[in-house]
This record gives structure tokens, sequence and C-alpha cells, in this order.
């Protein structure tokens, strides 16, 4: 059972995490990730999927995260250059004790991509998201985002962008 302050709590924490996402502050996104994390967008709507064994668009530990980040904010990401204009939002929000103290955090979203650079085209992006949170020295920090989109496994535009 999890209290309405920690349900509280993680629910801010992923709008928090959205709209960092979506504003482009891509240090302060970062910043939200523990040394652990897995950030994982498979290429499947397979709910037993296994990074293992499955195709990804997205599968990158904090190593990764930060090369992509970097990326994103030198400019050499062309495919993002200029930015695409987004917002998303967030409902049916679920938050769950897992271990260790971890919160596991479901949510729906839908997200409205402006591909400026891709000569203003407006791209929709729907799915499931789940958060592993967890608190460290009393912050809230991800060690885990699962992005599972609904056109998964159909040809998806560039997705060189924080989903």
């Amino acid at each position: 059972m999890v209290s309405d302050t920690d349900l509280r709590a993680v629910t801010e924490f992923l709008y928090l995490e959205a709209r960092l996402a979506d504003e482009a502050r891509y240090a302060e996104w970062l910043a939200l990730w523990t040394d652990d994390a897995v950030y994982w967008v498979p290429a499947t709507t397979d709910p037993a999927a296994d990074p293992a064994r499955h195709l990804s668009h997205v599968y990158d530990n904090r190593a990764r995260l930060e090369t992509r980040v970097k990326l994103l904010q030198t400019g050499h990401r062309y495919s993002q250059e200029p930015p695409s204009s987004m917002r998303r939002l967030i409902s049916n929000v679920e938050v769950a004790a897992g271990e260790g103290g971890e919160w596991i955090a479901g949510s729906n979203f839908l997200l409205a991509e402006l591909a400026v650079q891709a000569g203003r085209e407006l791209h929709w992006w729907a799915g499931r998201a789940t958060h592993r949170v967890r608190r460290v020295n009393g912050a809230l920090r991800m060690s885990g985002k699962t992005v599972v989109l609904v056109n998964a496994a159909e040809p998806l535009p560039n997705l060189a962008f924080l989903i």
C-alpha cells in the first residue's frame, strides 16, 4: 500500500520529469536519474518483452543517457535542429510499492511533437510509461523508465528526443 503523501510525491515527480523533457532542460532531466539507470523503449507492445530478447527503439544505461543529452545540448543532433516543440499529458497514474524502497509508477501519456526540422510536421506519440522511482539523499530519482508506445511495432518517425 502506498500512502497519499507518497502517491502525491511520485505523481509530482512524473510531472516534473515530463516538463523538463518537454522544455529541453536536459541537464536537469538527466539529474533525475540514478547511476544505475535504465531507459527502455521496446519495439513491441508485448508486456512480457525482455530487452535481452526483443528489439528496442532505445535501450540506454546512464552513460548512454549522458551521451544522448550531450548530443541534444551541442546541436550535433541534426535530426533535432532546430529542436522539436513538445508537450505531453500524463494520466491514469498508478503507484505501487516495489522492492528495496522503490516505487513503481505507471501512467498513460500523450505527447504532441511539432517536428520543425521535418517541415513542421505534427507527430502524436501515445503509450504507457513505467517509472522505477526511489529516494536518493532525500530526493526522488528514477532508476528506470520503460516507454511502451501504442504503435511500438510499426515504423516510427524520428525518435531522436526524450520520450
